[in-house]
């Protein structure tokens, strides 16, 4: 038996707007606003027990420790923790924020994932993303690397990979531009890298307005490491233009699950060919390609509900479910989209609504929030049974989130010493709940 596992990224109580995040509309048409840490964390972990009654496999990785201190005091803020912060709040508040920002709770940018089904020595292979298009996400790879280490700690099971040298021909922004198409989770699939440009071939037209964050370097690196099959194995580059509109990643106009592909009419470069390429590749298995078009589904709406930034899911019972934020609900055209998707012929039988306002307003939705790790039942027992979400477990770190997180947050509460060390007490008593040991650099 294998099965598809999702582990989502639990929001971190210093869960803030700053806008950090250029290209992503929704981080910077909300910077400087007022967050409330309490209810983005409470909102994610029902979103998880929701997933859990379903019957799916569902996991949880810790937050990141922030303020990130260590990076202050590198670049040049020294003294007392305190003083470390003021100076910081003061000189430079635009590092201040980014050592703050609770990034790490999307998931699905914490690292590319391939299956034992796929991998030449028959592992489950994690790769750390390295993020570093955007300081505030770049400092995160290494505790990454920690976290997953800690949630799947067997080697004779999973192997653990260093993050790919920090260097922008090198961008690699995880599982949110990966997917993998199978018949069945058990066996060899088509493992699916989107690239927004290539750092070494010129003639590769690349976006104007805003960043291309994943390389085709970076994939190719990836495939390499993970022992992939080339005749499994496919680079295809995201249209340039809907990154200038704010497709950001690949899983904001595309997402996958199982044999089925739903993706917009504008997600690929040179879209009729990506796509026979990828039927190609599939090879004579049933594939279902969904592709929404531009007069249904505008780029626009698209960006503004993260449609595409949804969940597919093969539940127990063999049906697909989609799992969408509460905004799809808001846009006509998306609305009317999801109403007649269970009628057109592809395998999606329900779509389930559920709020994650606090993260999609800071640039993410459900699928950002979760790390999709595809896993045979001895994998599955081998992986930290502590950090896995039940009804128990549940009531525990909502109990956890109630004790710890403030209600709210606003940019001058960032110059509060007690921020660091309320989070600080909270992540050392989270390390114990979920078995994790001594992971974060204060814990040392």
């Amino acid at each position: 038996m294998h099965l598809e596992a999702n582990f989502d990224g639990l929001v971190g109580p210093t869960h803030n707007y700053a806008g950090l995040s250029v290209g992503n509309l929704a981080s910077q048409n909300h910077a400087k606003a007022s967050s409330n840490p309490k209810a983005a964390a409470l909102q994610g972990l029902d979103k998880m027990l929701a997933l859990h009654n379903l019957g799916m496999v569902q996991g949880v990785l810790a937050p990141q420790s922030r303020p990130d201190i260590t990076t202050l005091r590198q670049l040049g803020f020294s003294g007392s923790n305190a003083q470390v912060i003021e100076k910081a709040f003061t000189q430079a508040p635009h590092l201040l924020t980014a050592c703050y920002s609770a990034s790490s709770m999307w998931s699905a940018n914490a690292a590319t994932v391939s299956p034992s089904a796929d991998s030449q020595d028959g592992k489950v292979h994690f790769t750390p993303a390295n993020l570093v298009n955007k300081l505030h996400r770049a400092i995160e790879h290494e505790q990454t690397g920690r976290t997953l280490a800690a949630v799947f700690n067997d080697d004779s099971h999973f192997t653990h990979h260093r993050a790919l040298p920090s260097h922008d021909a090198l961008g690699d922004e995880g599982a949110a531009n990966h997917t993998r198409l199978c018949s069945s989770y058990g066996e060899q699939g088509l493992q699916l890298f989107v690239y927004g440009k290539s750092a070494y071939d010129q003639t590769k037209p690349q976006p104007q307005r805003f960043p291309a964050r994943q390389t085709l370097e970076a994939s190719q690196a990836i495939a390499r490491s993970h022992q992939l099959n080339p005749e499994n194995t496919i680079f295809i580059q995201q249209n340039p233009e809907v990154i200038d509109q704010g497709v950001f990643h690949n899983d904001v106009i595309a997402v996958g699950n199982h044999n089925l592909l739903l993706c917009h009419q504008q997600a690929f470069l040179d879209q009729p060919n990506a796509l026979e390429q990828i039927k190609a590749k599939f090879g004579n298995s049933p594939l279902y390609i969904v592709e929404v078009k531009t007069d249904e589904v505008s780029i626009e709406q698209a960006v503004k509900s993260y449609l595409f930034n949804t969940q597919i899911l093969t539940l127990p019972n063999g049906e697909m479910a989609l799992i969408a934020p509460t905004e799809c609900q808001q846009q006509p055209q998306v609305a009317a989209f999801l109403a007649e998707l269970p009628q057109r012929n592809q395998p999606i039988n329900h779509v389930h609504f559920y709020d994650v306002k606090q993260s999609m307003q800071n640039g993410g939705g459900p699928a950002c929030l979760r790390l999709r790790v595809n896993l045979s039942a001895q994998e599955l027992a081998a992986v930290n049974p502590d950090c896995l979400i039940n009804q128990n477990k549940h009531r525990q770190l909502s109990g956890w989130v109630e004790r710890h997180y403030r209600d709210q947050l606003s940019f001058n509460d960032l110059r509060d010493v007690a921020l660091l060390d309320q989070s600080q007490t909270a992540l050392d008593e989270l390390t114990q709940l979920l078995g994790l040991g001594s992971i974060y650099p204060f814990q040392r």
